[in-house]
């Protein structure tokens, strides 16, 4: 299936918001029998058969499937499915198909608390996750948190990185971004573009403001007061950005600047950047594939096509190896030409 059909296909099933509804590469399988699949995965996991098949079966189901899943694997055996999978299975490809089990929000929560984990700070995957999740899904993270690591997220946080980005994360974290509206607000986004530009005391720019304006205000009215600081100013928001801030607030809120703008090409750019020259960086490559393949990861595909002119498909392909890439082809799912 080319790129433009499967898009096609998903924008065709799109009044069925609970079932599809989005730009992802992952479907809810029509054709699903729990039983079935639980009984070829254990065949599987008792005579260390081939885990090809387990991760085809994972990677042929959506998330709430999978859950399905699980509980009936629970159900039936009195065992946990993620348990006994990580007998048979280690490495990358463990920490796929394992990340593909768990729900989101505790597959983020997982992935936050292993950027904050022993010596250093992982500050763009923190920035990466708070910046492109949903208000909700940001309450669920914080909830599954709590509950695995019995602490709070923006304690951990607090105790991990500095001023100002500290108040970045944890505007972000507290999910207070409003809704595109489609009501343009011509006062507001001048005032907010002249509040960005403003520079208060010693000359500098108030840390505190940018980051309610980033953090609060919806997608479409940032990426219209983006323009209107360019026109005023002569000046892109990245530049004013790097002149006014540093360290990792600068980071972060370039970050946010670039999923404002194009949240797709954002993801992008993180693909390439984790696979190119020697090494790779697995798990942002993962992470990525596994909690954007049921949202966006066909929009990310065309614009890593289209701003780097090769498919993410083959990019993959030549960067990893084993069964490992097996699983993460099949979450790409297509090659595209």
């Amino acid at each position: 299936m080319t790129l433009t059909q499967e898009i096609l296909s998903s924008l065709y099933l799109a009044d069925k918001v609970a079932a599809w509804g989005t730009l992802g590469t992952i479907k809810p399988l029509k054709n699903f029998e729990p039983e079935a699949d639980v009984d070829r995965i254990t065949e599987i996991l008792t005579n260390k058969g081939n885990v090809q098949t387990i991760v085809d079966i994972v990677t042929n189901l959506n998330n709430d499937q999978r859950q399905d899943l699980a509980r009936l694997y629970k159900a039936e055996l009195q065992k946990d499915l993620e348990e006994d999978i990580k007998k048979v299975v280690s490495g990358d490809l463990e920490k796929v198909i394992v990340g593909l089990l768990k729900a989101p929000a505790a597959f983020d929560a997982q992935e936050l608390k292993s950027a904050m984990k022993g010596l250093g700070t992982d500050e763009e995957t923190l920035t990466e996750i708070l910046s492109t999740r949903s208000n909700d899904h940001l309450r669920e993270i914080q909830t599954c948190y709590r509950q695995e690591y019995k602490a709070e997220l923006e304690k951990d946080i607090t105790s991990d990185t500095k001023e100002p980005y500290t108040g970045l994360l944890l505007a972000l974290a507290k999910g207070k971004r409003e809704r595109d509206s489609g009501i343009i607000d011509y006062s507001l986004i001048e005032q907010d573009s002249k509040i960005l530009n403003d520079l208060g005391p010693k000359n500098t720019a108030n840390s505190a403001q940018w980051i309610t304006i980033l953090t609060e205000r919806s997608h479409g009215h940032l990426r219209r007061v983006f323009d209107h600081f360019k026109k005023s100013t002569k000046g892109e928001i990245e530049e004013w950005i790097k002149k006014n801030f540093k360290g990792d607030f600068q980071k972060g809120l370039l970050t946010l600047v670039a999923v404002i703008k194009n949240t797709p090409l954002y993801f992008a750019d993180r693909l390439y950047n984790a696979m190119k020259g020697l090494g790779t960086d697995d798990s942002t490559l993962r992470r990525i594939l596994v909690s954007r393949s049921e949202v966006d990861l066909l929009s990310i595909r065309v614009a890593y096509r289209r701003k780097y002119g090769k498919s993410l498909y083959s990019s993959i392909q030549s960067d990893t190896k084993g069964t490992h890439r097996s699983a993460l082809l099949l979450l790409c799912r297509a090659e595209d030409i």
